[in-house]
C-alpha cells in the first residue's frame, strides 16, 4: 500500500479542527504498540497528561494500569478483552486503509502538539512511517520518544538549550537547506536531501539555533534533550 500523507490543518491547532475526536489545551501523549518501557510512558504523561492510545497501544496502556482517554485506529491490533475494559464511547474505529493508525490519530487530535511513545523499535517500517508523517504538509508538532533518543520535525526556526558536547543529528526527509548557530560543524550553505546529504553526528558547542528554508528536516537528540526539544516545539507546562 502506498499513499501520500497530508493533513488539513496547520500544526499547533488546539481547537479549530472540526474533525477532531480529542481536544486538549496542552500536549497529548500518543501511545503505540512498539517498544515501551514503563518509565517511557511516565515520562510522557508527566508532560502531556491526556493519553490517546493508537490501536495496539490500548493494550499497552491497560497493562501498565492506565485507561486511555481515547483509542483511535482501525483496531486490528486490539484484543476484544482489552476493548471490553474501555468504555465504548472512548473507542473510535477508523476503518479506511489509506493512512496508518499514527496518521489517523494525528488528524483526530486537536492540541498544540504531542509526545509519541511506543512508536520505535520492533517494526522499522512502522517507525519510518512515523517519521514520514511528521514531515507531511500541515502535520502537528510531535516529539517521538525512543529508548535512547528523541526525534522531531523542525518547525522552521528552532532554538535548543543544549550543553556543549550534546550530539545533534539532522536527517532530511525532503530536500531542505538552512543555517545554524552553535554547532561544531555549521550547516550554512549545505543542501540536504535523502540519498544525497545528511547531517548526522554533529555536536552542540552550547545553545543551538537552526533556521530551515522549508519543511523536511528531522532533528535527533539524545534522550536527555527531551525538554529542550519540547520547548523548541512550543510545549508549556499545563
Amino acid at each position: 500500500m502506498g499513499h501520500k500523507v497530508k493533513f488539513d490543518r496547520e500544526g499547533g491547532d488546539n481547537g479549530s479542527n472540526p474533525a477532531a475526536i480529542v481536544h486538549a489545551a496542552t500536549f497529548v501523549t500518543l501511545l503505540g504498540g512498539g517498544e515501551l518501557e514503563p518509565a517511557d510512558l511516565d515520562t510522557a504523561l508527566a508532560r502531556a497528561p491526556t493519553l490517546v492510545a493508537v490501536d495496539g497501544g490500548a493494550g499497552a496502556a491497560l497493562a501498565l494500569g492506565h485507561r486511555p482517554d481515547a483509542v483511535i485506529g482501525d483496531l486490528d491490533s486490539v484484543t476484544p478483552e482489552d476493548l471490553a475494559q474501555i468504555p465504548s464511547q472512548l473507542v473510535h474505529r477508523i476503518a479506511e486503509q489509506d493512512s496508518t493508525d499514527f496518521e489517523k490519530a494525528l488528524r483526530s487530535v486537536a492540541a498544540p502538539g504531542a509526545i509519541a511513545v511506543g512508536f520505535t523499535g520492533r517494526r522499522i517500517d512502522h517507525e519510518l512511517a512515523v517519521y514520514h508523517a511528521l514531515a507531511a504538509d500541515g502535520a502537528p508538532r510531535v516529539l517521538v520518544l525512543g529508548r535512547e533518543y528523541v526525534v522531531f520535525h523542525a518547525p522552521g526556526a528552532v532554538s535548543l538549550d543544549l550543553a556543549a558536547g550534546t550530539r545533534v543529528s539532522l536527517f532530511p526527509i525532503r530536500p531542505v537547506s538552512g543555517r545554524s548557530e552553535g554547532l561544531r560543524w555549521p550547516i550554512n550553505g549545505l543542501d540536504f536531501a535523502p540519498g544525497v546529504k545528511i547531517g548526522t553526528s554533529n555536536e552542540a558547542t552550547g545553545p543551538v539555533r537552526l533556521d530551515f528554508d522549508g519543511p523536511g528536516m528531522l532533528v535527533i537528540l539524545p534522550r536527555s534533550g527531551i525538554d529542550a526539544a519540547l520547548a523548541a516545539l512550543g510545549w508549556r507546562a499545563g
